[in-house]
């Protein structure tokens, strides 16, 4: 392995290997597109073996590195020759290794390793000059070769955000975690490094290397996902030209998630580059903008598993409505259109996602919705969960939610009384009581003869269910008395009376 990993070092230029250089093996074509697997390094046959000692020449023009000994530090060579060597370095750490098996290949992966934190410390102390075409092309091969890569069926299985029943399970951590953060890390520095010329390297960080780098958002690992989202960032605001492309891109990843899969581990980490990218985004609004808000963001509120992302999300939320205050009553809307009929938790933070909407919304946008909302709203004060109603009840907590509500009062107290009178009656949770107990009371104080108007209807319409239901238990006792003088005939069904 360690004669494997020392023909990648570029070797001095002969006719052979001009010959050489002037073919491309499919296989290490096949490489650079980012499609191989890790696991591959040590276990190629002859023809690989073959195809990894020519990668240099054939990837690289064999004039540029051909004089340069990839483990000569920077430091003993010419600022001249400092760009060759650079490539060359990258050129060597193009072997990829298994580190499932910690003493496997040890002395290579120690090299490599050093490799990697030299390359890190030249890309942040480079100078003013700029990165050429041959080492963008070499640090996007070398990123693809050692990032790229397919998780293993593990991964998907026993998924983080499959059902979201397993939150509290620890996460898979990746074996290779210590290589793999060497390579972000460089990429990182490369990205954001004043020497890397956008308009070259666009052509090289191209759709195809960005779309390859979002799926790795569904890696288990967290801190891979931590790297991505911070890389993923840089990229967004290096290369504007993409920009379009990679909104895209993340919005078929929701689209995925919430319509067919339910399953991925970077919703979170997404989420949060998408929050950084709202902010930033003009007003007025554009359109695709607005879509994007009702056909992907109020969408992510049906999966079981919103409380993994519910903080990401959120934020997304409300960073359109206060860029654009309008699009509140919409959000409420799609919220109750999402509601959690029997899921407790996601209730709570339904509510106390409503919460932050009503703090920013106005008095025109609130009216649209009100009825509808406060339907809601009484149903979770009446809830027999106690955090549901505790929390629906701490929304009068809120001076700007109350003030709304007493300006609007002859038409939202109608409606949630009967859940207070309910609550007040027969809530079997102290707390509930008290909460109610002081809603009742401001609304009271806030307007008494409507109040005792309301009280007034709630009873008379008690009333009224009471005599119903009596009328319905006197019809069933009179089909009961009827039935159990009829004689039993054949098969015919009798009815038992209970004891």
């Amino acid at each position: 392995m360690l004669k494997q990993f020392l023909s990648k070092l570029p070797r001095k230029a002969s006719k052979h290997d001009s010959d050489e250089s002037c073919r491309v093996d499919s296989h290490d074509s096949h490489r650079v597109t980012g499609k191989n697997n890790r696991s591959q390094g040590g276990n190629d046959g002859g023809k690989a073996n073959a195809a990894k000692r020519n990668s240099s020449a054939a990837v690289f023009p064999t004039s540029t590195v051909s004089l340069i000994e990839p483990l000569v530090p920077f430091k003993d060579v010419p600022s001249s020759e400092k760009m060759n060597l650079f490539v060359s370095k990258l050129s060597l750490c193009c072997v990829a290794f298994d580190f499932t098996d910690s003493g496997k290949n040890v002395v290579e992966k120690d090299v490599k390793r050093r490799t990697l934190v030299e390359l890190v410390d030249f890309v942040s102390s480079f100078g003013s000059a700029k990165f050429s075409e041959p080492a963008i092309l070499a640090m996007c091969r070398m990123c693809a070769i050692n990032l790229f890569r397919v998780f293993p069926p593990h991964y998907r299985a026993h998924n983080r955000i499959g059902g979201g029943e397993n939150d509290d399970d620890e996460p898979a951590f990746d074996p290779a975690w210590p290589h793999l953060q060497l390579v972000y890390e460089l990429l990182l520095k490369f990205i954001t490094s004043s020497c890397l010329d956008a308009k070259v390297a666009k052509k090289y960080f191209d759709h195809s290397f960005i779309s390859t780098l979002l799926e790795l958002f569904n890696s288990e690992d967290p801190r891979e996902r931590d790297c991505l989202k911070t890389i993923m960032h840089r990229v967004y605001g290096k290369f504007m030209v993409h920009r379009p492309y990679i909104r895209k891109s993340i919005n078929y990843m929701f689209y995925r998630f919430v319509f067919e899969t339910e399953k991925h581990n970077g919703i979170a980490e997404l989420l949060e580059i998408f929050g950084s990218i709202i902010s930033g985004f003009a007003l007025p609004l554009k359109e695709e903008h607005k879509i994007f808000l009702w056909r992907v963001l109020i969408p992510l509120h049906k999966p079981r598993s919103m409380g993994v992302y519910f903080q990401q999300l959120s934020y997304c939320v409300t960073q359109f409505i206060e860029k654009e205050p309008k699009l509140a009553s919409i959000v409420i809307r799609g919220l109750l259109k999402y509601w959690p009929i029997t899921h407790s938790q996601k209730e709570v933070m339904f509510l106390g996602e409503l919460e932050e909407i009503l703090e920013t919304i106005n008095m025109v946008e609130f009216q649209r919705v009100m009825v509808p909302l406060f339907w809601r709203i009484g149903c979770c004060m009446s809830s027999l969960h106690f955090q549901v109603s505790e929390r629906a009840l701490y929304l009068w907590n809120n001076d700007h939610i109350v003030n709304l509500i007493a300006h609007n009062r002859q038409v939202i107290l109608p409606i949630i009384f009967p859940a207070l009178e309910k609550n007040f009656h027969s809530h079997w949770n102290p707390a509930v009581l008290n909460l109610t107990h002081n809603v009742r009371k401001m609304f009271k104080e806030m307007d008494e003869n409507l109040f005792l108007t309301c009280r007034s209807q709630f009873k008379e319409e008690e009333a009224q269910l009471n005599s119903e239901s009596e009328k319905r238990n006197e019809a069933w006792k009179q089909l009961e008395h009827t039935a159990s003088l009829k004689p039993a005939v054949g098969n015919t069904a009798v009815l038992v009376s209970p004891i």
